[in-house]
Order: C-alpha cells, then structure tokens, then sequence
C-alpha cells in the first residue's frame, strides 16, 4: 500500500508541470486529454529495446526439463513491441528472441502482454504474461535428445528515461529508456533477471 502511495504521489507531483511538455512536438493540443506527465493521452507507441540478462533453471522435472544442476547461462535479448497508451495507464504487446552467449542456453523465443502505470515524466511500472519456447544446447538427460521446451511466462519491470533526451511522455514522443525487469518460465521454474535499453518511435 506504501508503494501505491508512493506512485500515487509521484505521479501528482509530476503533472504539476504540463508547460514544460507544451514545448514538445509531441504535446498535447489544448483541451485535450493527457497523461500524468502532460503528453497526449492515447496514441500508438512503437519500440525495440536490446537487453542483456541471465536464467537460471531450478533442478527440477517440471515443464518436462530432465533434473540437472547448470541449467543456466548468460544472453542477449532483442525485443519488438508496441504500446498503446491510454491515459495514466498503457496495454502492449511484444515479442522477444534472446541468444545464449554462454553456459547452457542456445535460443529462447516468446511473445507477451504488458500493462502497467504510466508515471512521472517517462516512467512505466509494468507486469506481462506471455508464453515461451526455450532450446538448450546441451542436456544430460540419460540419452533423451530432447532440447526444447516450452511454457508460460510472466514477471515485471520497470522502464525510465530521462525527459533531456527528448522523452517526456510515449505518445509522439521518440527517446531512449532503461529497462530493469525480472521474469520466470513455467511455474517459477527460473529466474531471469534482465536491463537493457528501449528505443520508442
């Protein structure tokens, strides 16, 4: 609850100061309707980001993933997405493919929805769900040649960018934001902690 008040009041405090995004070719025109951070309210936002991140598997059968210890490896993650903004609020969807660059992990592949808050000059809190397919390159699982599984996916994240770099707000607003998430495979079968950067159109 302290961290909705905390949001709640970030948020406030930030939309105290709509001349500023006035300025901007993306503001909106008077009378209409707009954000916590005083850009348009609805629109289209389009982006790819490029993440780096790790993943680990528990050792266990769940998913059908052979028991073993090592089902882990570091990667490289590139997104597609979109974002429709609807006031304080967002809804998107995105597609991701990420390449291991080390340990077990060869390809992961996946598409996921996203909703979450709009907050402050370029903040988005945000939860997803989405479904994932994961090849390793490598399992000793006693002869079985099987390396790719798939299942669920869900996790949360957070993406901010500072307002000098041309991003007050998604809607007509092109910039670049970080990107901080955590996400797990099946039911909580790994963690996957990932940052990046997002580049919005």
């Amino acid at each position: 609850m302290r961290i909705l008040s905390l949001v709640a009041a970030f948020a406030a405090a930030t939309a105290a100061a709509p001349a500023l995004a006035q300025d901007s070719p993306g503001a909106p025109a008077p009378g209409e309707a707009t954000a916590p951070d005083g850009s348009k309210a609805f629109g289209i936002d389009p982006y790819v980001a490029v993440l780096g991140g790790w993943e680990g598997f528990d050792n266990k059968a769940r998913a059908g993933i052979p028991r073993q210890n090592g089902l882990e490896g570091s990667e490289v993650t590139g997104i597609a997405g979109v974002n429709l903004p609807l006031g304080p609020v967002f809804v998107g969807v995105e597609g991701n493919a990420a390449k291991g660059v080390s340990g077990a992990i060869d390809w992961e592949y996946g598409a996921a929805g996203r909703a979450g808050l709009r907050v402050g000059d370029s903040g988005l809190f945000y939860g997803k769900v989405g479904y994932e397919w994961v090849n390793f390159d490598h399992l000793r699982n006693g002869g079985n040649t099987k390396r790719d599984y798939h299942d669920i996916t869900y996790g949360a994240g957070v993406e901010v960018g500072p307002k000098d770099v041309g991003l007050g707000g998604l809607t007509g607003r092109a910039g670049v934001r970080l990107r901080l998430e955590v996400s797990t495979f099946g039911q909580a079968d790994s963690f996957r902690p990932a940052a990046g950067l997002v580049f919005h159109f």
